[in-house]
């Protein structure tokens, strides 16, 4: 059922990469069998009647997850850390996982070329969506829908905390600045950045260049201006995740 949904949300994947946990294994095997079965019903054929293949790593090696796995933990740790009033609803919770993937999906990528530095950067998303952003006007409620109403205002409330909490545990991924272990470039005049900030609401991250650095009192860079297309903002470089992208056809300096 779980792959069935995703199916019908996100359409036929081709390869399905996944750890050995018991629940893949059991529904790869399933899969297989009743590819391989001749009798079968409607509903089991139109299942396997895809070509996907189902890649899995190797026993004990989490690692080799990469970025997923790094991913799967920040919304794990995340979520323990919310701590709603109350036990939510299935369909409260539903929703707020929901969010949740489109929170983690919005977030940007590296390593792209770009054209335009003020275009928004490029998120898993714009594959998903194509947009970074595929959110809906909320639909408006009568008075006399008052469940309707406190159960969409909880389930965003809950979203909003774990954008907070999951932000801060996902800034240090790309800011990458290992003073302790090697020396890293500084944020410098022409760099191409996102803000991240825990106070912008939901899933924003306005993509800029640096116009303006302003170092301490060691010569450190501690804090930049940022032109976007909303405006100029002076922001710690904490707050600044340099985005490694470059126009087609020129060379990496």
């Amino acid at each position: 059922m779980a792959i069935r949904n995703f199916m019908a949300r996100r359409g036929t994947p081709s390869v399905i990469y996944s750890d050995r946990g018991t629940n893949f294994i059991g529904a790869s095997r399933q899969m297989k069998e009743a590819a391989a079965a001749v009798n079968v019903d409607d509903i089991m054929r139109e299942f396997t009647s895809v070509d996907t293949t189902w890649s899995f790593n190797p026993p004990l090696a989490p690692h080799m997850g990469g970025s997923w796995e790094r991913l799967i933990g920040s919304v794990k740790r995340n979520l323990q850390k919310i701590n709603p009033p109350r036990n939510p609803t299935d369909e409260v919770l539903r929703n707020v996982l929901i969010e949740v993937e489109n929170t983690i999906n919005s977030r940007p990528l590296t390593h792209v070329p770009v054209d335009d530095d003020s275009a928004p950067a490029l998120t898993p998303n714009h594959f998903l969506l194509g947009s970074s952003n595929g959110i809906k006007p909320y639909t408006t409620f009568d008075d006399n829908n008052s469940a309707l109403r406190q159960n969409i205002l909880a389930s965003q409330v809950l979203a909003n905390t774990f954008w907070k909490r999951w932000l801060n545990d996902y800034l240090p991924e790309i800011t990458k600045r290992s003073k302790w272990f090697c020396k890293t470039a500084p944020v410098a005049v022409g760099d191409v950045v996102v803000i991240a900030d825990p106070r912008l609401p939901r899933n924003c991250w306005p993509k800029g260049k640096v116009i303006e650095t302003h170092p301490g009192k060691d010569g450190e860079v501690r804090s930049a201006t940022v032109r976007t297309s909303t405006g100029v903002y002076v922001r710690a470089v904490t707050k600044l995740a340099v985005l490694d992208v470059r126009r087609e056809g020129s060379k990496p300096a």
